[in-house]
């Protein structure tokens, strides 16, 4: 055999030789891979097994509930009014809904101001919301709500506010009845705690 051979010889063994070696390293990796994918499900089903005996999964929100709406249609937009009921968003309704709901609260609202001009403001407000949504022809339920007369509304609300500041004054002065008469009853035992021993040195 020539050198030329030789060497040629030589360097395919070598090439077969890295080609081996590079098919076990693939092996390798496989299988490694395979055992950490292995582990891995092992630690989750550990992780899994220790909460439950730490009790992490006890007394979770709905355990032992039915499930709610099991029996109701399909309905596309559940997780749309679930995020909404949740998260409490307002704003997204239709206008006559929106106004409905409003109105239902408007006495609430009114009592909230201060002065005559601020529940004239917020009528007026609510007035112009009612007829700007009467006006919208974009479908979606109808719009039923009344308009409220402003001097109505504020004669209300004074009524309202005259009742509660009575119903105020009634509270404060009960309690100032109550403290005085603590107050009386405290000194009558006080002077009879100071009057007893002479009392007893008399007898």
């Amino acid at each position: 055999m020539s050198a030329r051979d030789r060497k040629r010889h030589e360097y395919r063994l070598r090439l077969e030789a890295e080609a081996a070696a590079a098919d076990e390293d693939e092996q390798d990796e496989g299988e490694a891979r395979e055992r950490h994918i292995a582990n891995r499900a092992q630690w989750v089903e550990l992780q899994v097994q220790q909460a439950m005996r730490r009790g992490e999964f006890d007394n979770l929100p709905g355990a032992g509930k039915p499930i709610p709406d099991l029996d109701a249609p399909y309905d596309p937009d559940w997780w749309l009014k679930r995020l909404i009921e949740r998260e409490q968003i307002t704003g997204v309704l239709p206008p006559a809904l929106a106004l409905r709901t409003e109105d239902a609260a408007m006495d609430d609202t009114l009592d909230r101001e201060t002065t005559p001009d601020g529940v004239r403001r917020v009528v007026e407000d609510f007035n112009a919301r009612i007829i700007e949504a009467r006006r919208q022809l974009q479908g979606g339920p109808p719009v039923i709500t009344p308009l409220r007369d402003v001097e109505e509304e504020i004669a209300d609300w004074a009524q309202r506010r005259a009742d509660r500041v009575a119903r105020q004054r009634a509270v404060l002065e009960q309690l100032r009845r109550e403290e005085a008469a603590a107050a009386s009853s405290s000194w009558w035992r006080r002077l009879l705690e100071r009057l007893r021993p002479r009392f007893r040195r008399l007898i």
